[in-house]
């Protein structure tokens, strides 16, 4: 896999200065005010790694658990703020096993513990209360978060203004 994006290296709004004309539909985006930045990092960007679960963490342990080589683990928790998908355990697990970032739409929690893991964490909220592990979900399937599919592979880049999604690496102008 390619090494991930240093976390100063980009700006979501460059790149979109800098793909503004492409009209193929292949670039994509969510907007900066979905999410909230909760890790040590407030922008990442990699290779897309997914997983989709609802209230059932197993499958995002087991990805933060193997080897990230940069990438970044989007979970598809379907929007549900009612138990959280991440916590500072994960996170910490993130970080050490070289992940880039983690973009839950879902609830993540502990969040001092969180913020002091080097990896990038962006979620919709945080509650105090943790899954159920029932071995439910599945990964590495394309995930559809506010009408945009995101899918293995492809390129995400996240910061304080938003959430691009490209077909591979990209280079913004600075």
């Amino acid at each position: 896999m390619t090494s991930p994006i240093p976390s100063i290296g980009f700006s979501t709004c460059d790149l979109c200065d800098s793909l503004k004309a492409d009209t193929s539909g292949s670039i994509r985006w969510l907007p900066g005010s979905l999410y909230r930045s909760y890790g040590g990092f407030d922008r990442f960007a990699g290779p897309i790694a997914t997983v989709r679960c609802l209230e059932d963490n197993s499958r995002v342990k087991a990805a933060v658990e193997s080897f990230g080589a940069g990438r970044v683990l989007v979970v598809d928790g379907g929007g549900s703020l009612r138990r959280a998908l991440l916590g500072g355990n994960l996170a910490a697990s993130a970080a050490k096993n070289g992940w880039a970032g983690v973009l839950i739409h879902g609830a993540v929690r502990d969040l001092a513990e969180l913020k002091a893991a080097p990896v990038g964490i962006f979620a919709l909220g945080h509650v105090p209360m943790p899954t159920d592990r029932r071995a439910q979900g599945v990964e590495d399937v394309p995930v559809q978060i506010e009408g945009q599919w995101l899918r293995p592979g492809e390129w995400i880049y996240a910061d304080e203004d938003g959430v691009v999604i490209t077909p591979g690496p990209a280079h913004p102008a600075h």
